[in-house]
């Protein structure tokens, strides 16, 4: 199979692209959701010894969801560390002592072109009062975890799912 031909269809927040695709002898249509590059970071706090949470609203479940600190790379970002770091700025407000990285993956490949880049960060300095930017609507709740809550917790985000379970392989 190859890509042929595409077709930009939508150019919004987001872009949706069609795909013709070659299949031996038959060409097949399909859309690609194409959102653009992300990073998120579990964060652990050396000194309080809890991970480091948001909670907020999130259009797919129609709900808020509790999940890593994420978010888009975005254009002026020369990294996908500087863009992580940024983001747990801005929505911890905690600047980042470790960065160690988890994966590099794409979300959702049988539909979507976004590449995430997960890591591990440990913060230990406060320095901001986090909540996100309120210019990019963010109305984040900061939650804290131990490590049981963490375990316990039902996760309904992949990439926090992904996060989580690469800490508690490596705390084995």
């Amino acid at each position: 199979m190859n890509v042929t031909d595409r077709h930009l269809l939508y150019d919004g927040h987001y872009k949706l692209t069609q795909l013709l695709v070659q299949d031996g002898a038959q060409q097949l249509k399909r859309e690609r959701f194409e959102p653009g590059p992300a990073v998120g970071a579990l964060v652990f706090d050396t000194r309080k010894q809890r991970y480091v949470f948001v909670r907020q609203f999130r259009v797919g479940p129609e709900s808020e969801v509790l999940e890593i600190p994420a978010g888009m790379l975005d254009q002026e970002d020369t990294s996908p560390e500087e863009a992580v770091r940024r983001e747990i700025r801005e929505e911890l407000g905690y600047d980042v002592d470790k960065l160690e990285a988890i994966v590099e993956c794409f979300a959702s490949p049988g539909n979507s072109a976004e590449k995430f880049y997960l890591y591990y960060a440990e913060v230990s300095r406060q320095t901001g009062a986090g909540g996100g930017v309120a210019e990019e609507h963010e109305q984040l709740e900061i939650v804290l975890l131990t490590r049981a809550e963490l375990a316990a917790e039902p996760w309904q985000d992949a990439k926090t799912l992904v996060a989580v379970q690469w800490e508690r392989l490596r705390q084995q």
